[in-house]
């Protein structure tokens, strides 16, 4: 085998990455080589662990996720990166994100169960919009009367959200902490200004009006508490080996 250097194939990998749109896993990266100067998967590790190890003083970090590896701008300088385009981030309701989480915890899940959990029927626009978002997908059908769908969050999500695998979603615990601290927030933004943040929710008055309404008072744990029938055809561990990577 004609081996590159160490140095020559850090810079070789770290040019893919930066070039690459999409994460790259081990394998995608020891294809690019001709099968006579193919790396080993240890070398790679290497290699990666080394550009981890240089970024971590620069404003960017190379990360592994479900997909593989990927440079991306770190969170503490996304104020003015995200000042480079014009448009805003999109905005999502809470009906949106409510589903989002009870099937990112509960799946596989059918709508009906999602229903029944939030307690108001669930749009077919947020279905539609969490699918073109490539997060959710339809893995099979439950065996009762017409054979209802059973969505699971893909590989993609686990992409967007910086996850390895569903195993490295919050807690429970973590999430309701979370919730109460951003209530804690907002409401002391509110006692100090004069102009009230309910005035920015303007924008979100359209798809708003899509969505049915729930009850405020209940947070996202307190619905992913509640029970759901049982699911045979996939458990939750299940899911979490299938989208770690084959490196793992």
């Amino acid at each position: 085998m004609n081996e590159f250097s160490l140095p020559q194939l850090t810079r070789i990998v770290q040019a893919l990455l930066l070039a690459a749109k999409t994460p790259l896993t081990l394998e995608q990266l020891a294809a690019i080589f001709d099968e006579y100067q193919r790396p080993y998967p240890y070398k790679l590790r290497e290699v990666l662990a080394i550009l981890q190890q240089e970024a971590a003083d620069s404003s960017q970090e190379l990360i592994e996720v479900a997909g593989g590896f990927r440079y991306q701008i770190k969170a503490d300088y996304a104020p003015w990166v995200s000042r480079l385009w014009d448009e805003k981030p999109p905005r999502y309701s809470r009906a949106l994100l409510e589903t989002l989480s009870l099937i990112a915890y509960r799946q596989p899940v059918t709508r009906s169960e999602i229903e029944d959990v939030r307690g108001v029927s669930v749009g077919s626009q947020i279905i539609r919009t969490l699918e073109e978002r490539e997060w959710i997908r339809v893995i099979g059908h439950r065996e009762a009367p017409g054979r209802p769908a059973l969505y699971a969050t893909t590989r993609h999500f686990l992409d967007y959200f910086n996850l390895k695998s569903l195993n490295e979603l919050p807690t429970l615990a973590a999430l309701r902490a979370l919730a109460e601290n951003e209530q804690q927030e907002w409401q002391d933004d509110l006692d100090q200004t004069l102009h009230s943040p309910l005035l920015d929710l303007e924008d979100d008055k359209v798809a708003n009006e899509t969505d049915n309404q729930v009850d405020e008072s209940v947070s996202f744990g307190d619905l992913l508490d509640k029970n759901l029938p049982d699911v045979k055809e996939l458990t939750f561990a299940d899911l979490a080996a299938r989208f770690k990577t084959d490196g793992d």
